[in-house]
């Protein structure tokens, strides 16, 4: 019996092989409406206080970074994350776990 490799194991496991660059860059990207003025968005920017998001927007967002990661982030976990250093980390700890 043959099984044809379509590539997706190699897909599947790169896919939990991100860098740290790349999520913040994802997550940078999603942040980017809602920056304030000329304040760039870093590691530590406070996603609910320093932005002009609200909770509909991040809720979208975490579901948008959930797809792009292939993870699941718990209501319990979204509540205790306020920076985007936080939110990365959440990020790659479960992409981890796989």
């Amino acid at each position: 019996m043959t099984v044809a490799n379509d590539g997706m194991i190699e897909t599947l496991t790169r896919a939990r092989d991100v860098s740290r660059a790349e999520v913040i860059r994802e997550i940078c990207h999603h942040l980017a409406p809602y920056q304030n003025g000329e304040q760039p968005i870093t590691g530590d920017t406070v996603i609910a206080k320093d932005l002009t998001i609200d909770s509909l927007a991040i809720m979208d967002m975490v579901m948008e970074l959930e797809d792009r990661f292939d993870v699941s982030i718990p209501m319990s976990v979204i509540a205790e994350i306020h920076t985007v250093n936080q939110l990365a980390d959440t990020i790659l700890d479960l992409s981890a776990r796989g």
